[in-house]
């Protein structure tokens, strides 16, 4: 698997943690589609067989042999909002960032509160990341390439390349599993040499990443939440510079 830093500008005291425990998080999603998912519904028995034909919807048998395939078939709106939890934990304590994400098009725009009260803002579309702090008009920017500066690693989560460049015999468990109202495709990694193992939930409805964990042993010393989603087709002035410079093109 991967390993790619993330970024982080502000809180040094927690950066060991952070490197400890997201060490190994970074990628984006590869949209092949393969096998249909059913939408939101439970899964069959298992014991029904590899696939079947249930209401014009074939509903496919998750295991660690399947699932990367499976994952393969989902893509993500190209529009939508979701506020995201991540939290680093360690023996006595931890922190927790909190992140609203607005994606449309190739445009990713995070903007995650700081433990001081300011605000971090990253406009990023894979090529050139914009990072300022604060919503006055006279904030300053600084423009990166992308690099690590990814919409994934600006938001602090890992990304279905983890799973994908998998290999299957690295995978300990694969099937379907309920997450509050969701009905996801969960994903659990055998530990590595250093005692680490991943579980992922992806959204079957949507196709996002809508939880993960890193565990050492098993203690979990990483965790992602982000359950719901607005599928809203945010405007322009979310992804506007603050001199007024847009960067999204409106179709």
């Amino acid at each position: 698997m991967d390993k790619r830093k993330l970024n982080w500008i502000t809180w040094a005291v927690l950066a060991v943690a952070i490197a400890a425990a997201a060490l190994m998080l970074g990628g984006s999603l590869n949209r092949t589609a393969h096998i249909t998912l059913p939408p939101s519904d439970p899964p069959r028995d298992p014991s029904a067989g590899d696939g079947a034909a249930e209401g014009g919807v074939t509903v496919v048998e998750i295991t660690p042999q399947t699932v990367q395939a499976a994952i393969r078939s989902l893509s993500r709106p190209e529009s939508y909002g979701r506020s995201v939890t991540v939290e680093y934990l360690w023996p006595g304590g931890g922190g927790v960032h909190e992140l609203y994400t607005i994606v449309r098009g190739p445009w990713t725009r995070v903007d995650r509160g700081l433990p001081d009260g300011s605000t971090r803002i990253s406009l990023t579309n894979g090529e050139e990341t914009y990072i300022w702090y604060g919503y006055g008009e006279d904030a300053e920017v600084t423009v990166f390439p992308a690099g690590e500066f990814s919409a994934d690693a600006e938001q602090s989560i890992p990304t279905y390349e983890d799973i994908l460049d998998l290999p299957v015999e690295d995978i300990s468990l694969a099937d379907y599993r309920p997450l509050d109202a969701l009905t996801c495709i969960y994903v659990e990694t055998a530990a590595d040499r250093a005692g680490y193992s991943t579980r992922y939930w992806v959204s079957v409805e949507n196709g996002l990443l809508v939880q993960a964990e890193r565990l050492l042993g098993e203690e979990a010393v990483y965790r992602m939440t982000s359950l719901y989603v607005d599928e809203t087709e945010y405007d322009a002035s979310r992804f506007t510079l603050p001199d007024g410079t847009v960067l999204l093109e409106e179709e």
